[in-house]
């Protein structure tokens, strides 16, 4: 007889929770739409409604430790997904901006709690099986992608209904809770009831993890605009309507999905080539996006923004990895999930606010913020490769 934890319902079950790690911003797509649903909010205000849930993510992943520790993992994670399924889908009901702010942090917070027990609990089942457990982290590194692109198909049919009807794509939780709470089961005992064991070492972070977490916040600052500025883009310039625009964000999703999944084989056959390389293709992909005037040159650009930041953004937590101080690698991670939400959370404040000082506050303005953004990074990668690759020279002559 299988054991439970190699039976498909019990895989299934398991990895389902991670579809929602990537979806609370899918309802970017319904930006146009909102922007004159709510009087006296402006632009950037009514962008934050796609970002804010990145602020609720940040307050859930420094909550669900403690929550762990009074309740257990598996109350914590069904917490958290009871609040993602209410409050992503209170917008349904409510044409009030505030109310709406509120539910968009809160599904953030929920989001927040699972977050990081989506990924800690397979080795829990795993461990004992190398080949499974590398198996079972690669399938939850895509799951992610899964359900923001399965977001953005259902979103390019329920905009044509309403920017209500786009906040039904978190109806897809009640699924994956009923999996979860039936087929996975996990000890009640809490972690501070678990058998004594060694003293906790005291986590550290350096120079580098630091570095790491700024160019981070920085990445994803200027990414954004992906999700908040590119429906406008489409919208604005008669490329499509919000529907297409749906279509090409899950589009963008599912181009780093293989791209993620082949990593491997990117660093395996470039090395440290991969750093400058994938922020090369982001930036030239903003670029395309700036001159887009047609869906078919449009859908380029995407694949190509897609294939640089889906081997730029893995290099940078394979670079936390062997920078972060021995026992470590979890704060410096915590560190730099904290600088990320953050920076998708003020991206359209501080991005609107640029513009306005620039001149560039049309979505093709913005779209050139980010190419300069990315340029810069890129400029900063290849002086970083170069600098590394002459010290490892210098040190093979010695």
């Amino acid at each position: 007889m299988k054991k439970k934890k190699d039976k498909l319902i019990f895989k299934v079950s398991l990895l389902s929770i991670s579809l929602f790690l990537m979806m609370a911003p899918q309802i970017s797509s319904a930006l146009p739409l909102m922007y004159h649903a709510f009087p006296g909010v402006d632009k950037a205000g009514v962008e934050t409604l796609s970002t804010v849930p990145n602020f609720g993510i940040v307050i859930g992943l420094l909550v669900s430790p403690f929550l762990v520790r009074w309740f257990g993992q598996k109350p914590t994670i069904i917490l958290g997904l009871l609040v993602t399924l209410v409050t992503g889908t209170f917008p349904m009901y409510s044409s009030a901006y505030v109310p709406i702010l509120i539910s968009r942090f809160l599904i953030g917070l929920g989001i927040g709690l699972f977050n990081s027990l989506a990924v800690s609990l397979i080795p829990q089942f795993y461990k004992s099986d190398e080949q499974e457990l590398a198996s079972m982290i690669g399938y939850q590194n895509v799951m992610g992608a899964v359900g923001a692109a399965l977001a953005s198909f259902l979103l390019s049919y329920l905009v044509t209904i309403s920017w209500h009807a786009a906040f039904a794509i978190y109806f897809l939780v009640i699924p994956a809770l009923l999996l979860f709470a039936i087929f996975v089961p996990l000890p009640k005992k809490k972690v501070n009831e678990q058998a004594n064991s060694a003293p906790v070492k005291k986590q550290t972070i350096n120079g580098k993890v630091v570095l790491i977490s700024i160019l981070m916040f920085f990445i994803f600052l200027f990414y954004m605009p992906v999700a908040f500025a590119l429906p406008s883009l489409i919208v604005n310039e008669g490329i499509g309507t919000t529907s297409t625009a749906a279509l090409v964000a899950g589009l963008s999703t599912l181009v780093g999905i293989p791209i993620g999944a082949s990593f491997g084989f990117f660093f395996k056959h470039l090395h440290d080539k991969v750093f400058p390389l994938g922020f090369a293709f982001v930036a030239l992909g903003f670029m395309m996006l700036a001159m887009a005037n047609n869906i078919i040159f449009l859908s380029i650009s995407v694949v190509v923004l897609g294939f640089g930041f889906g081997i730029g953004v893995p290099y940078m937590y394979n670079w936390l990895d062997w920078a972060a101080p021995q026992d470590s690698i979890n704060l410096g991670t915590t560190i730099v999930l904290v600088l990320v939400n953050i920076g998708c959370f003020i991206s359209p404040t501080v991005i609107n606010l640029i513009g306005g000082l620039t001149g560039n506050t049309t979505p093709r303005g913005i779209m050139i913020l980010s190419l300069i953004a990315f340029g810069v990074i890129f400029v900063f990668a290849l002086i970083h490769y170069l600098m590394v690759h002459k010290d490892q020279v210098t040190i093979n002559k010695v």
